[in-house]
């Protein structure tokens, strides 16, 4: 695992370290950092051979803070079919592929297409009656890009033998009903979404530990060192062994079981080295997506083109869009809050985040951990008000912004969606750093497979407040389109610490990792340029991930992959 013992020069060293910002040298050995500074400064601690990175900028390794990898793998890569608007655009290309896929796909095989928009792709959500046409009697699931609603066919409910037999709603989700109580085909939030697929990705016919790879070496490509996965339960934990055992696994995981799990007070028992492959705590989904109108706002969705082909007919849901109510909440944070885990919670609309700090407030009250650095953590908050945020940091509850959100629904949030009042604000990264929430903790992450792992893209979004824009080839480009709330913008620097040392924070492994510092694990990003010397503008652009370091060594995503294709199938 470990690299050999080096000293690592570069045109720059960035460091993200506020003591000592550049450096000339960086020492490794062990897979540590034991020595940051001039050649000179780092020969006195090795005569190891200089490696040199000449026209390179070295920082630290980028951290996601917040995705679903293994899940993202086998839903978006082959056999899985991934129909994310910038890959396929529009719904007539979605028919198309699914009728294809009908023909293509073995008979045995189902289905999966992941990635259905309705407001970006432009149409409604099939239900049952639609996916038959598509798929005939095959087993198929289209999943919405939010992860929040699926669609399955009549064959894939018979296979769970629900037609006749139709099953109470799970905790924190929905299933679709005909007017008889029968299933309609499709179902909402992470809970009754991932019952609805159970039956297509038992049956894909691909290999998953080879899908999880090949998604996971894009992360890598995209300079990810550490990552996260928010939707853990205790299926997955034979893949994330698997997976992690292999010698060229690219980078470190925390995994945040679900409290769906019954099991999920569990500690995380695995051979896997706790620096590669730990369990940083609980997660639950306390509301939806503001695509699908299964937020909680205390303002209202206008009655617009956009809301209508969204088939949002609730405007003003309020709490209708709670997955939880506070008795609920209250009991699931009186069984898990002591337990010494971290809580991580999704939720966008204010007033889900009202409610979800009311319990947050009383729950640490109660288990005594007012004042205590447990680092409870609010995830996504995109209509968050400046109030909230000050509550946050009163209470010690550490948000990581979806940045992305406003990147790729900017324009439908600002005036389409909501008045631009709201819209034009959402995820408020610049009320945050201007309100007492220490902006050291700002971070923000990509939540793939939503929008693709791309942390330098997050930063540009957030110094430019701009969406991505689809020229008239119908090609997305990054951050190149309307701007939205630039009161929101931050600097260059701060959204830099949000992809490294604060997005190591809020995972509580900023003393291994986040910074080039003596001690820290050496895990590295190296860049074509000097990130502060170019066009923030353009800085996803204009700067290119040249590799990637985990432990003193370049990793090696194509050996990964092949290390996983040679496992059994799982």
């Amino acid at each position: 695992m470990y690299g050999d013992t080096r000293v690592i020069t570069a045109d720059q060293i960035i460091t993200m370290d506020p003591a000592r910002p550049r450096a000339e040298a960086v020492a490794v050995s062990g897979g540590r950092i034991t020595a940051v500074g001039s050649i000179a400064e780092c020969l006195t601690v090795t005569d190891a051979p200089i490696t040199d990175l000449s026209g390179s900028t070295l920082m630290p390794g980028f951290v996601e803070p917040h995705s679903h990898p293994l899940l993202s793998g086998i839903t978006t890569e082959a056999p899985a079919y991934n129909i994310s608007p910038w890959l396929v655009p529009d719904w007539p290309g979605i028919v198309a592929l699914a009728r294809q896929a009908a023909v293509d796909v073995p008979p045995g095989n189902s289905i999966l297409l992941f990635g259905l928009d309705q407001l970006l792709h432009g149409c409604p959500f099939p239900t049952a009656t639609e996916m038959d046409d598509l798929f005939g009697d095959r087993i198929a699931v289209i999943i919405a890009l939010s992860q929040h609603k699926a669609a399955v066919t009549t064959a894939a409910l018979e296979s769970l033998d629900w037609l006749d037999n139709a099953p109470p709603d799970p905790v924190g989700g929905t299933f679709g009903r005909r007017p008889d109580g029968s299933l309609d085909g499709t179902a909402d939030e992470v809970p009754a979404v991932l019952t609805f697929a159970a039956p297509a990705l038992q049956s894909l016919g691909g290999h998953s530990l080879a899908q999880a790879s090949s998604y996971l070496a894009g992360m890598s490509r995209a300079g990810i060192t550490a990552a996260s996965e928010l939707a853990y339960d205790t299926t997955m934990a034979s893949a994330y062994e698997a997976l992690w055992s292999l010698p060229h696994v690219p980078m470190r995981m925390s995994v945040y079981h679900s409290t769906a799990d019954p099991l999920c007070s569990q500690r995380l028992t695995t051979p896997i080295a706790p620096e590669l492959l730990c369990k940083g705590g609980l997660k639950f989904w306390a509301d939806g997506s503001a695509w699908l109108g299964t937020i909680a706002t205390s303002f209202p969705y206008l009655d617009s083109e956009a809301v209508r082909r969204a088939g949002i007919t609730d405007l003003h849901p309020g709490p209708k869009a709670f997955n939880y109510d506070r008795d609920e909440l209250d009991a699931m944070l009186a069984q898990h809050g002591g337990e010494g885990w971290q809580i991580a919670c999704h939720a966008n609309g204010d007033l889900t985040i009202d409610l979800v700090l009311d319990a947050y407030e009383a729950a640490l009250q109660s288990h005594g951990l007012l004042g205590t650095d447990h680092r409870w953590r609010l995830e996504h908050v995109g209509a968050t008000r400046t109030d909230q945020l000050q509550r946050m940091s009163r209470l010690g509850v550490i948000p990581t912004f979806g940045v992305f959100q406003m990147m790729q629904w900017g324009d439908l949030l600002d005036g389409e969606l909501f008045e631009s009042r709201f819209g034009a604000r959402w995820s408020p990264t610049g009320d945050a750093a201007a309100t007492d929430l220490d902006a050291s903790h700002q971070s923000y992450h990509n939540d793939g497979n939503i929008s693709p792992s791309n942390p330098l893209a997050s930063v540009q979004a957030a110094v430019t407040r701009r969406s991505n824009a689809r020229t008239e080839s119908g090609e997305y480009r990054l951050a190149a389109g309307h701007l939205h709330g630039p009161e929101q913008q931050v600097s260059l620097h701060l959204a830099l610490k949000a992809i490294t040392i604060n997005a190591a924070y809020i995972l509580r492994r900023e003393h291994e990792i986040g910074s080039i510092e003596v001690g820290k694990f050496a895990d590295f990003v190296e860049l074509s340029a000097d990130p502060y010397l170019v066009n923030p503008a353009r800085i996803a652009e204009e700067v290119e991930i040249r590799g990637t370091w985990l432990a003193g060594r370049p990793t090696e995503p194509d050996a990964f992959i092949a290390e996983a294709a040679a496992l059994p199938v799982s």
